[in-house]
């Protein structure tokens, strides 16, 4: 580099020879700015909850009557674990209806590992001599996905009718031989008969049990215990109520799904799986929240939030948005003075940490 007498006659324009071509080989060394969108997205990426939140979490949560444990999670890392009662939050417990977000994952899982064609699939293809003789011929239009979407048409088995039909002698044909009361793929009647009837399916397709099937798709990969659960007359596992599952075994499969599918490197549900999972299909009579395949959808402190529920407070919640999982649950056991737990307390608890700053 050259620097004229002229230059070194003023100060000022020495300072800038000499500088320049310094902060110009830095600038190259540095590489190129990333546009100003990507440098506030890669900002706002790496915001993480506060201590404020998660203590706000823990103040709010210990209000919650009946309330077991709440683990968060924020892009796979545990920021909470907290224990109020009951077990700790490693040890399986009864997660009731969570069950059907869990079997919806079992059966992603077997449309990977090609045990089941796809949600395109009859349920009489696979139920084969299961299929009551005297069926409705509608029966053949039930797919896989009505199972998953709870849009089967069939008469519920759940409400008022869950204690007659749990009390058959044969679950499956009594949730086959019910009257339509809606065209299959219509209206979401929710129904845990439509969930069992997947579990025999899964089970008649693969010649596991559902347990087993469960045990090799979902518990090796996700490196979570699944132990026995309830089964009907017929040896098939209950799908779609009383499986347990540990809080930190519901975070791996939230952060499954958080992660499109994919766990440790290694795709457990197929691809394009959790997008359409969170697709919605129908609409619940009670919340007014739209479902997909076995997922909740709502809007929670302007977050989109997907959410899997179950009776007495049990709750899993992811928000993609924020990087977040969230594990909930409760006593199982019906509240001695017959009030049912109501889901807007756990909403509430998602708001709470959504919102804190």
């Amino acid at each position: 580099m050259s620097i004229s007498l002229a230059a070194l006659a003023h100060p000022l324009h020495l300072w800038r020879c000499l500088l320049m071509p310094a902060l110009a080989l830095c600038l190259c060394l540095l590489g190129p700015f990333p546009p100003l969108a990507q440098a506030q997205a890669q900002g706002a990426a790496q915001e993480s909850v506060s201590e404020r939140a998660l203590a706000r979490l823990v103040e709010r949560a210990s209000e919650v009557s009946r309330l077991h444990a709440i683990v968060v999670a924020e892009q796979g890392e545990i920021v909470l674990d907290h224990r109020l009662a009951g077990p700790a939050t490693d040890q399986p417990v009864n997660i009731k209806s969570l069950s059907k977000t869990v079997l919806a994952a079992l059966a992603g899982a077997a449309i990977e590992a090609e045990v089941i064609e796809g949600v395109d699939q009859p349920i009489v293809e696979l139920l084969g001599s299961r299929i009551p003789a005297d069926a409705d011929p509608r029966i053949d239009q039930i797919t896989v996905e009505h199972l998953l979407t709870l849009q089967a048409g069939l008469e519920r088995t759940s409400g008022r009718n869950y204690g007659a039909w749990v009390a058959s002698s044969d679950w499956i044909a009594d949730a086959l031989s019910r009257p339509f009361v809606a065209r299959p793929g219509d209206e979401m009647l929710y129904s845990t008969g439509s969930s069992h009837l997947l579990s025999a399916a899964l089970t008649e397709a693969s010649g596991e049990s559902t347990l087993a099937l469960a045990r090799r798709l979902l518990g090796a990969p996700l490196g979570i215990t699944i132990p026995p659960w309830p089964q009907d007359p017929q040896g098939i596992f209950f799908g779609g109520n009383d499986m347990a599952l540990s809080p930190l075994a519901l975070i791996r499969l939230g952060e499954l799904y958080r992660l499109d599918g994919v766990i440790d490197g290694v795709r457990v549900l197929p691809e394009a799986w959790v997008e359409a999972s969170w697709q919605p299909h129908g609409t619940s009579r009670w919340t007014g929240d739209n479902y997909g395949y076995g997922w909740f959808i709502t809007t929670l402190a302007g977050e989109r939030v997907y959410y899997g529920r179950g009776f007495g407070g049990q709750g899993l919640y992811v928000i993609p948005a924020r990087e977040l999982t969230v594990a909930i649950t409760a006593d199982p056991t019906p509240s001695s003075d017959g009030a049912r737990f109501n889901q807007e307390r756990l909403h509430a608890l998602i708001e709470t940490l959504l919102e804190e700053h």
